[in-house]
């Protein structure tokens, strides 16, 4: 995995396609992930040295920024937030799940690296805005504590009004367990 993760979302596939475009013949960055999303949006998860992530994001921000829903660029991503995101980590510790919904896929990727940075906790998923009207999720899991204290830096950590709600469930009965996983 490259060192530095950076994000788009566009409002439209027209602009999303275009901005990673740009993207690539602005900065030698390798795509992770590009693909429309509920509804009608456009997600770009692209990957490279920190300094290549940046300008890439950069000018795809300077390309078409009233189109741009939002972005991020995280320069030492925890090294289970590309897995989260590709649904294809093994939960060892099936103990406490918290659960963060934001609106954007963006403010969801940076929250999973908040939470995984910040206590004991294993990533389970992080679900970007497929099926879900744009909207995202962090499944994570680890003791009560630990889960707690993820889930309230990565909400701090939120841009205002892109954080939507969070739980905590103490006790998960084994068959939420089975759903999930």
């Amino acid at each position: 995995m490259k060192k530095a993760l950076g994000m788009i979302e566009f409002k439209t596939v027209a602009s999303g396609i275009t901005a990673t475009d740009i993207m690539l013949k602005t900065a030698e960055v390798d795509v992770v992930q590009a693909n429309p999303v509920c509804p009608g949006k456009y997600l770009a998860t692209i990957a490279g040295e920190i300094s290549a992530v940046k300008a890439a994001i950069e000018a795809a921000e300077a390309y078409n920024s009233a189109m741009l829903i939002d972005k991020f660029i995280l320069g030492n991503p925890h090294e289970t937030v590309q897995g989260a995101i590709c649904g294809c980590l093994e939960v060892e510790n099936k103990a406490a799940i918290g659960i963060i919904e934001t609106f954007t896929a963006a403010s969801a990727v940076v929250a999973a690296d908040t939470a995984a940075k910040t206590a004991l906790v294993e990533l389970v998923e992080v679900r970007l805005a497929k099926g879900m009207c744009g909207k995202s999720y962090v499944i994570l899991t680890g003791s009560v504590s630990s889960v707690t204290a993820s889930i309230e830096r990565a909400k701090a950590g939120i841009e205002d009004g892109l954080f939507l709600d969070s739980s905590v469930i103490a006790g998960p009965d084994p068959r939420l367990w089975e759903s999930i996983l």
